[in-house]
């Protein structure tokens, strides 16, 4: 049978309730101001349905003012001159304060949980109106489950623990309270709403916990929805961006090896000085980076879409690591390697890995297997052009480039995933630092798994296969990343919806 699950939102006034209620919603409703009481009445929203009528309804109230009045009132309402005083006195004396006793019944009469916003930026014994506050949630006498508002900037999840559970210590002997969670409007991420959620069901009675675990699982539904098709857009630009290639001239570096001097000098690293001479090349290389610049921009903004945000999209910060990171396949006919054969002798002193690509370089591919040694200089024009499979030289974005591509790709993924449409319109913003080091550190763990993927590069008509490999890969390590910074999330069921057991190590 369908049933309505209803969460009263509640906290002193200026907390942030509604700001809270857009990002849970997914959409804008109320106002928000910097100012108390802008919320005056309260208000229904519909969070989750499910197609068989299930509802979840989330209500947004006006914030407690006076909250020891308030509690004093409440606690009175039942005597003849109290309940005058809040029924009609207050109502045309202080309305404010008349609303916010309307609120507290409302919720009291039909709420199932109660949501409990407090402002994390205060310490837990700072604002004098907690404890009357918790006077109130008494009177009311629901399920509690406090929320840390305006906890700043995501931190590793060991800071983030000393601050919720010097909250939990505070709030321990309150019989209502149950659960004590971060969830900052501004810079929430889906996985703390899911372990919200699960924590809700968790505290209802039967049949309504019940009809609360079908919506969660409909919740999950449309976040793996979304999680997939985001996997889905960094696959896309990894695989465009390793098989992106620009056709070099003649006159880049082909020229210089002329002269055996000049060979030497670029392999022995006077790599500035031949890029000086290389105006070519650099022409080439900014067309490269302009077409990343653009798929960075359009993948961002198709995230941001996903995520039901709007706004801006910038990704100077992406191109500006990837700086160097190109790779030039130069085609060699066979007296420009004897050159070579001449400079570098069969130990090739000083040649660079990243002077091919086509999913093999030279340090990486040739010299571990031991084969150029074993060639002249005119079997090495041979290998280079075998390993290649092309007949002009071109620029690609090396694998350091790849590797690196796939780390932004991954921050910028959590940047979106962690945007409170509460904010307003999404806009680029500096990412903790520590979501870099658990990036790499997961990447890093699945190298193995990327290597055969850059390796797709060697044949030309391989990008279908490239994005399909990526697509799993990226999924496996943004869940890993996820369960990293939330350990004690549910993430695992948008990998694993049946509930069998997983693979992430977590933190």
């Amino acid at each position: 049978m369908a049933q309505t699950i209803a969460l009263s939102l509640v906290s002193h006034t200026n907390v942030g309730k509604t700001t809270l209620a857009r990002t849970l919603l997914g959409r804008d409703v109320g106002v928000v101001r910097d100012q108390a009481h802008v919320t005056e009445t309260a208000e229904a929203h519909t969070m989750i349905e499910t197609a068989d009528g299930d509802r979840m309804l989330l209500w947004d109230t006006p914030g407690f003012g006076d909250s020891a009045r308030l509690a004093r009132r409440l606690a009175a309402s039942t005597e003849p001159i109290g309940w005058f005083l809040g029924q009609v006195w207050d109502r045309f004396r202080d309305r404010a304060f008349w609303s916010s006793q309307q609120a507290v019944r409302n919720v009291r009469d039909g709420a199932d949980l109660v949501l409990y916003l407090v402002n994390a930026s205060e310490l837990p014994d700072g604002p004098g109106y907690v404890a009357s506050e918790m006077q109130i949630l008494q009177w009311i006498g629901k399920p509690v489950v406090v929320l840390l508002n305006q906890l700043g900037p995501p931190r590793a999840p060991a800071e983030e623990a000393d601050e919720v559970q010097a909250w939990r210590d505070r709030l321990a002997a309150v019989a209502p309270v149950r659960a004590v969670l971060p969830l900052d409007a501004f810079a929430r991420c889906w996985v703390q709403e899911a372990t919200l959620l699960r924590t809700v069901q968790s505290l209802l009675p039967e049949p309504a916990r019940a009809a609360c675990a079908r919506l969660v699982d409909a919740w999950f539904a449309r976040r793996r929805a979304v999680f997939d098709a985001s996997m889905g857009v960094l696959a896309e630009r990894l695989a465009r961006a390793a098989f992106d290639r620009e056709p070099l001239p003649d006159s880049g570096v082909l020229g210089r090896l002329r002269e055996a001097g000049a060979a030497l000098g670029a392999l022995r690293g006077a790599q500035a000085e031949a890029d000086e001479a290389a105006p070519g090349r650099r022409r080439v290389m900014q067309r490269l980076a302009e077409r990343l610049d653009a798929d960075v921009h359009a993948g961002t903004a198709r995230l941001i879409g996903l995520h039901e945000l709007e706004g801006h999209v910038s990704a100077g910060e992406v191109l500006a690591r990837l700086a160097g990171y190109y790779a030039v396949s130069e085609r060699l006919d066979e007296g420009k390697a004897a050159v070579l054969g001449g400079v570098v002798t069969g130990a090739l002193t000083g040649l660079k890995a990243d002077l091919a690509t086509g999913g093999l370089t030279f340090g990486a591919g040739m010299l571990a297997g031991g084969i150029v040694g074993a060639l002249g200089a005119f079997g090495l024009a041979r290998g280079y052009n075998v390993v290649r499979g092309a007949q002009t030289s071109s620029v690609a974005w090396t694998d350091a480039a790849l590797d690196e591509l796939a780390v932004t790709a991954l921050l910028g993924y959590l940047a979106v995933a962690h945007y409170g449409r509460g904010r307003g319109d999404w806009a680029e913003s500096e990412y903790p630092s520590h979501w870099r080091d658990v990036v790499q550190a997961v990447l890093a763990e699945r190298r193995a798994a990327f290597e055969p993927i850059w390796a797709l590069r060697a044949q030309s008509d391989a990008e279908p296969a490239s994005r399909a490999a990526l697509r799993p890969v990226l999924a496996d390590a943004a869940i890993e990343v996820l369960a990293r910074l939330y350990p004690a999330s549910p993430v695992a069921e948008v990998a694993n919806p049946e509930g069998r057991e997983t693979t992430h190590r977590g933190a």
